[in-house]
C-alpha cells in the first residue's frame, strides 16, 4: 500500500467497529475486496464493468460511477453490514471526487432499496450515503438516510410521506471537480451528516426546505424539531423479515450497494456522478474527532 493509503487503513483499523474498508485497487472485472475489518466482503460488479482511473488520492485508484454499473453485496451475504433494528449504530466514511452538482440523489453507498417510487411502501431502505436530495432540503449536500420502515416515512399517526424523508444534511455544500470526504454517523437517536471531516451544525427553513410538515416540526425531541444537522430520528434500522414482508416487500432484502442503487423498481439507478477511492463501514457512531482523523488521513497528500 501506498503511504496515504497505509494511513488511511491502519486509522480505520484502530478505530473500535470497522466493519469493512474498500481502497479499491482491482482492475475493472474483478471483485473489489475489503482490506481491513470483520470477515471478507467482496463487492461485485452490476451491470457491467466498473471503471478504475488513476490519480485519486488513497493508493493512486479509485473506481468511477456514472450509469448503469455499480458495486454490490448480495442481501444474504451481507453479514455485520446488515446493521438494524431498534439499537443499530453505524458510521460510513468515503473519499469522492463529484464532477458536478447535477446528481439529485447520487449514490455513495449503504443497504437502501427504494421499491417502486412515490408513495410506494414496498421498499427496503435501511442505511445509506446518499448526496443531493432535491426534497426536503438537501440539494447539493450531503444526506445520509436512516429508515425505520423500509417505505416511505410515516407520521405518528401512521400517515404516509410521499419519500423517505428522515436524512441529515450538511450546511456546507459538497464540492465538485476535487476530492473531498464525506461520511455520517447514526447513535440510534440522530443523523449526522459530513463533508471534509466537518458535521456543521444547522437548522433548516422550514418553508424553504419543505420541512414544515408537523413530522418535522413536532414529532421531534419533546414534541420539538428535528432539526437538520443533527437529525433526530428515534425510531432504529428497518430489519427485513422474510417471514413479515415477503408479501408487502418482495425480493427479499436490500444488497449492500455502492454507486448506484435501486429506484423506481430499476437498479443501478441514480449513480455517484463520480468517482471513489475509499470507503469504510462501522458498526458504532464514531465521533466528531475521529471522522476528522479519518478525513486527514485520507487526503494529507493533496
Amino acid at each position: 500500500m501506498s503511504g496515504c493509503e497505509s494511513d488511511f487503513v491502519r486509522h480505520a483499523e484502530r478505530m473500535a467497529g470497522l466493519v469493512a474498508c474498500w481502497t479499491f485497487s482491482e482492475p475493472p472485472g474483478t471483485p473489489r475486496r475489503s482490506v481491513a475489518g470483520r470477515g471478507r466482503f467482496d463487492l461485485f460488479e452490476v451491470g457491467g464493468a466498473v471503471p478504475r482511473i488513476d490519480g485519486a488520492p488513497i493508493g493512486g485508484h479509485a473506481v468511477r460511477f456514472d450509469a448503469g454499473s455499480h458495486l454490490q453485496i448480495a442481501h444474504e451475504k451481507t453479514g455485520a453490514l446488515n446493521m438494524a433494528g431498534p439499537n443499530a449504530t453505524l458510521s460510513i466514511f468515503a473519499v469522492v471526487r463529484i464532477d458536478s452538482y447535477d446528481l439529485r440523489g447520487g449514490t455513495v453507498a449503504g443497504m437502501w432499496n427504494e421499491g417502486l417510487g412515490q408513495g410506494d411502501d414496498s421498499g427496503k431502505r435501511q442505511y445509506a450515503l446518499l448526496l443531493d436530495m432535491p426534497w426536503y432540503g438537501g440539494p447539493k449536500r450531503v444526506t445520509p438516510h436512516v429508515s425505520s420502515e423500509g417505505g416511505a416515512t410515516r407520521r405518528s399517526d401512521g400517515s404516509m410521506l410521499p419519500w423517505c424523508a428522515d436524512y441529515a444534511a450538511t450546511r456546507a455544500p459538497y464540492p465538485v471537480g476535487r476530492w473531498c470526504s464525506v461520511g455520517m454517523t447514526y447513535d440510534a437517536r440522530y443523523i449526522s451528516a459530513y463533508v471534509n471531516g466537518v458535521a456543521e451544525p444547522w437548522r433548516d427553513d422550514e418553508a424553504t426546505d419543505k420541512r414544515d410538515d408537523p413530522y418535522f416540526t413536532s414529532e421531534g425531541p419533546n414534541g420539538g424539531d428535528r432539526g437538520m444537522n443533527p437529525y433526530y430520528h428515534g425510531r432504529g434500522v428497518f430489519r427485513y423479515d422474510p417471514a413479515q414482508h415477503t408479501a408487502s416487500k418482495p425480493g427479499g432484502g436490500s444488497p449492500f450497494v455502492v454507486g448506484a442503487r435501486e429506484v423506481r423498481g430499476k437498479a443501478g439507478s441514480e449513480p455517484l456522478g463520480g468517482a471513489l477511492a475509499a470507503l469504510a463501514v462501522f458498526d458504532r457512531t464514531l465521533s466528531g474527532e475521529q471522522m476528522h482523523t479519518l478525513h486527514t488521513a485520507s487526503l494529507s497528500e493533496l
